[in-house]
């Protein structure tokens, strides 16, 4: 090999290994994004999720598949995807603000030395996902009602549109200030979900890379996803039990009388109601938006020559 040919070898390897270390800054709203796409697929499982957490203690209970099928017969299939506007408004405001404020403090901290440790991620979840419930709330309301709208007596229902009709309805007939009802349990909840997946997803992915032979691909992100999933699931469901509760009810209660009726009339079991398919619905959409999200991110480098 001719010395010019050494020089030219060395120049690249150099700039390979540069292209390792510097961290790539990806575009803010490829969180809220791959969850957009996430919720085209899960949003049957989150509209069973809600019907379930809101059925009346005392009444006929219906189980997972049974909710399903009731919602299939009496609303047809597209009935499963009833409020999917609200869905989509839901995700490019609450996700595409704490996957994006999540992101944006992780490069912060992050060089080409030093990687931030778990708690620090944890915080960083923890600050994107107030911000994240802050920003969402108002979608999140929309989502809940319209979800919940058929199951409600003729006489009750909102009947929105879609969530454009149902933002300008509320702000009108209710006040600006009712989308944000709820918004202490929301961000609450969006705080421990945000931690849940986002934090515990790159730290059961850097395990995962550490400790065993997978390499950063697609069985490495599922696995991360799933774990994650579970993990989220678990301890959001006594807030996300409350806040569906909350956002749904045509009652003007505090939140503390809202846990206090809940408990006496069901007990503590309250607080894992619906885990199931709150699993089966958090648990897939986990892992379909980190999957987006890594190949989002995996073309964003292919489109600026950084593989």
């Amino acid at each position: 090999m001719s010395a010019f040919e050494k020089k030219v070898s060395g120049a690249e390897l150099r700039k390979s290994k540069d292209v390792k270390k510097t961290p790539v800054h990806y575009p803010f709203w490829f969180g809220g994004s791959a969850s957009c796409f996430a919720a085209c697929f899960t949003h049957p499982l989150d509209l069973g999720k809600v019907r379930l957490q809101m059925q009346a203690h005392d009444g006929v209970r219906l189980n997972m598949l049974q909710m399903f099928r009731h919602v299939a017969k009496t609303d047809g299939i597209m009935g499963l995807y009833r409020g999917l506007s609200a869905a989509q408004l839901r995700q490019l405001t609450y996700s595409m603000t704490r996957f994006g404020v999540y992101e944006t403090l992780k490069d912060r901290f992050t060089t080409s030395e030093k990687k931030p440790s778990f708690l620090t991620l944890v915080a960083m979840a923890s600050a994107s996902g107030f911000l994240g419930g802050v920003a969402g709330n108002p979608g999140d309301i929309l989502n809940v009602r319209m979800q919940h709208d058929a199951a409600l007596p003729a006489d009750k229902r909102r009947n929105y549109k879609h969530a454009i009709d149902g933002l300008i309805r509320v702000a009108r007939e209710e006040g600006v200030g009712r989308l944000w009802r709820g918004v202490w349990p929301n961000s609450s909840r969006a705080v421990l979900m945000t931690v849940g997946q986002l934090a515990t997803y790159d730290g059961f992915k850097q395990v995962l890379l550490d400790n065993t032979s997978l390499k950063d691909n697609l069985t490495t992100h599922f696995t991360a996803s799933f774990l994650a999933g579970f993990v989220a699931t678990t301890i959001c469901s006594p807030v996300d039990v409350i806040k569906t509760r909350v956002m749904g009810s045509h009652e003007h209660k505090s939140l503390v009388r809202h846990v206090t009726d809940i408990t006496r009339a069901e007990g503590f079991r309250w607080m894992f109601k619906g885990w199931v398919p709150s699993f089966i619905r958090v648990g897939p959409h986990t892992i379909l938006t980190f999957l987006f999200l890594e190949q989002h991110k995996k073309m964003y480098r292919k489109l600026q020559d950084m593989d």
